[in-house]
């Protein structure tokens, strides 16, 4: 995604991110959000489709957000474009995700509105994949973003 809502072209495509899922961190945050016993073990998952530790969805989709701000980290400009986000549609979480897995993200630009009730800024929906290391998509996700436009040049 380039700096501002002007530069931002519908259908444009980024792959980014590495996330290695540890046992550890999938029973941490699970533990803190989402204490259900397909999360926090190998036997309380046993008995369910999932037959091993599974993470949480939530915990794909924070790792989906680690992956997506440390993109916006990369590229100049991309952070001090960005409003947030008014909300997500349609997320869907795909395939259960395992300790052991290596996740990566793919991004693509569905629409963008200008706002016109606020000339400085527009709204972005953008499909994120979250997919793992079998090139499987896990999780997908509309978000919907709050992008700045180009400020005025004062000279």
């Amino acid at each position: 995604m380039t700096a501002w809502f002007e530069d931002i072209e519908v259908g444009a495509k980024d792959s980014f991110g590495r996330y290695e899922v540890t046992r550890e961190e999938v029973i941490g945050f699970a533990s803190k959000y989402d204490a259900q016993p397909f999360h926090l073990s190998d036997e309380g998952a046993a008995p369910t489709h999932f037959r091993r530790l599974a993470a949480s969805g939530w915990h794909t989709g924070s790792m989906m957000m680690a992956m997506t701000v440390a993109r916006m980290q990369e590229r100049p400009g991309v952070q001090e474009s960005s409003l947030g986000a008014i909300g997500i549609d349609e997320l869907r979480w795909l395939r259960p995700v395992y300790p052991g897995d290596i996740l990566r993200c793919e991004s693509e630009v569905l629409e963008k509105i200008p706002s016109r009730s606020k000339p400085d800024r527009g709204v972005v929906r953008v499909l994120t994949t979250v997919i793992n290391q079998d090139d499987a998509p896990v999780m997908t996700m509309i978000a919907i973003l709050i992008i700045r436009t180009r400020p005025d040049d004062p000279a």
